[in-house]
């Protein structure tokens, strides 16, 4: 296994208007000591601007899509954004890619058929282009895109998941590959109010089938999904509490098999807000 990692993974990068906020959070970060900024590569064409700017306004700190959608952009001009910024930036642009949701491509007028084949056809794009398999990663969920992750990739990304599946990941994938799941968590030592906070995050996801799918091949139910998802499914979904509480819960999935824990700190259903405070603290604690 690699060096271990600490990153972020926040809406925040995208979201928020201001590339000004959005650059002084990073250099923050970047000083702070996270290895790697992840954020949403949204659903428009092709890698939003805002990932160089990222790059170009910070000097050493990563920068990874989280991810980019194989329906919403074309491999050539995707490669080309992740050569440039790998020429200007070397070794601090990973390209993140993932096959999205069906409820979410067929939204916006596409049809979602045969997402692993995409996906393939899609990489078969990006080597035609002259992108290294270094330079990608793929959001792998289930065995068969696990393997393709392995095989044409740098490693995977998954997206939430229990430290269960961060151990599967790991043996499918093998020792050589990035392993970097996104967890979320809630810096609050009240379970009312952590877990009210963790629903609300929850809830959307676990209206997704790649998502409830992927659950239940480790024993979890509709009785766990129902209702924003049971104490159980949270809470091992969600690390929460304390500082202590909430690193113990990151440490699960190093211990399963993570090089890299990107970290999304939930505050309230807030994707404007940069919730820095959290991240001050997580970095004491872990860098």
């Amino acid at each position: 296994m690699a060096q271990r990692l600490v990153s972020v993974w926040q809406p925040f990068f995208l979201s928020s208007d201001s590339r000004g906020a959005a650059i002084d959070a990073a250099t923050e970060l970047e000083d702070l000591g996270y290895s790697r900024i992840w954020f949403s590569g949204g659903f428009g064409e092709n890698v939003a601007p805002r990932f160089r700017e990222i790059l170009d306004g910070t000097t050493r700190i990563g920068v990874a899509t989280g991810i980019v959608s194989i329906w919403h952009s074309s491999p050539p001009e995707v490669a080309a954004f992740a050569q440039a910024a790998e020429q200007a930036h070397p070794g601090r642009f990973l390209l993140g890619l993932g096959a999205s949701h069906a409820v979410v491509v067929e939204g916006s007028g596409t049809d979602y058929r045969k997402p692993y084949s995409r996906m393939v056809d899609y990489l078969d794009g990006l080597d035609a282009a002259g992108l290294s398999p270094q330079r990608r990663i793929l959001a792998a969920l289930g065995p068969r895109m696990l393997d393709l992750s392995r095989d044409r990739s740098a490693g995977a990304h998954p997206y939430f998941v229990p430290a269960e599946h961060t151990a599967e990941a790991r043996a499918a994938i093998g020792p050589d590959r990035l392993l970097a799941p996104e967890v979320a968590v809630v810096l609050d030592p009240d379970a009312t109010t952590a877990r009210a906070t963790a629903r609300q995050y929850t809830s959307g996801y676990l209206a997704l089938p790649n998502y409830t799918n992927n659950l239940r091949r480790f024993g979890w139910t509709d009785e766990d999904f129902a209702d924003g998802g049971s104490d159980r499914l949270v809470d091992a979904l969600i690390p929460w509490g304390t500082v202590e509480k909430v690193t113990a819960g990151l440490e699960q999935h190093y211990q399963a098999g993570a090089d890299e824990v990107a970290i999304q700190v939930l505050n309230g259903g807030d994707a404007t807000t940069f919730p820095a405070d959290a991240f001050r603290t997580l970095a004491a604690a872990l860098i």
